[in-house]
């Protein structure tokens, strides 16, 4: 049982860890510069610098403290917008690569069925996702302690916490493009597509009639500033997060149980 999964999680484990060093060095770097920066200006205006579109986009609430510069810095752009869509790209040639590759009808003649190879597969991002989390966490903890503006460790591991079911479903959109289409680069600039329109469907649309239509999006329900900020955790956002990565799964299974190989 789960040898798919085994293979491509110890497949997995260079890259993840390379994605964990330089996550790392990007928060490293955001926590480091934040004296330099609250020396140099007010913090406490910097926000009405940036733009009005930017300043939605981004969803600043405050730069002054160092909870709010890694709000924006490190997690609403390193996590929500750069990580969610490497992991859309990532799970995007999960089954599209081996069809690409002529390997599915090799891989199909063996007693296994289609849908274990899709969740076995898509379960094997935990390895980078867990590990960009973790190593993270800890660089973000110390780096703050180096520097004299210690963080809530419990903030801190339930911001990391939550962006787990989040990451996984970006990676839930890119595995529906994977067993959509058959030629991997395709798949993958779907995924990478569709993730980032949902995330500006989000952002822009916030405050507007139309804002009903962002519920389809993840980045709904994973706010950095809340946790950081208020230290307040959307469990119920998290729950439905898992609501739809279990309901990507079920439909890219039920598709890739359908199509022609």
């Amino acid at each position: 049982m789960f040898e798919f999964a085994r293979y491509d999680a110890a497949k997995r484990l260079k890259g993840s860890v390379y994605l964990a060093v330089g996550m790392s060095l990007l928060a490293a770097f955001a926590v480091w510069a934040y004296p330099s920066y609250s020396r140099a200006m007010d913090m406490a205006q910097l926000r009405e610098a940036f733009p009005e579109p930017m300043i939605q986009a981004f969803n600043i609430q405050t730069m002054a403290s160092l909870e709010g510069f890694l709000a924006v810095e490190l997690y609403m752009f390193g996590w929500v917008i750069l990580l969610g869509l490497y992991f859309a790209y990532s799970a995007a040639s999960i089954i599209a690569d081996d069809i690409d590759r002529g390997r599915m009808d090799t891989l199909l003649s063996m007693p296994v069925s289609r849908p274990r190879i899709a969740l076995e597969r898509f379960a094997a991002l935990g390895v980078p996702i867990l590990t960009v989390n973790i190593v993270t966490a800890v660089v973000v903890l110390v780096s703050a302690d180096l520097i004299g503006e210690p963080l809530s460790v419990v903030d801190v591991v339930a911001l990391h916490l939550l962006s787990i079911p989040y990451l996984f479903a970006c990676a839930g959109v890119g595995l529906l493009a994977s067993v959509f289409f058959d030629r991997a680069s395709i798949a993958q600039r779907v995924a990478l597509g569709v993730t980032f329109g949902l995330y500006l469907v989000e952002s822009l649309l916030t405050g507007t009639d139309y804002v009903r239509l962002g519920a389809i999006a993840p980045m709904r329900y994973f706010e950095p500033n809340e946790v950081l900020l208020d230290g307040t955790y959307d469990l119920v956002g998290a729950a439905i997060l898992l609501g739809m990565i279990a309901t990507l799964i079920a439909v890219s299974q039920l598709w890739f149980i359908r199509r022609d190989i």
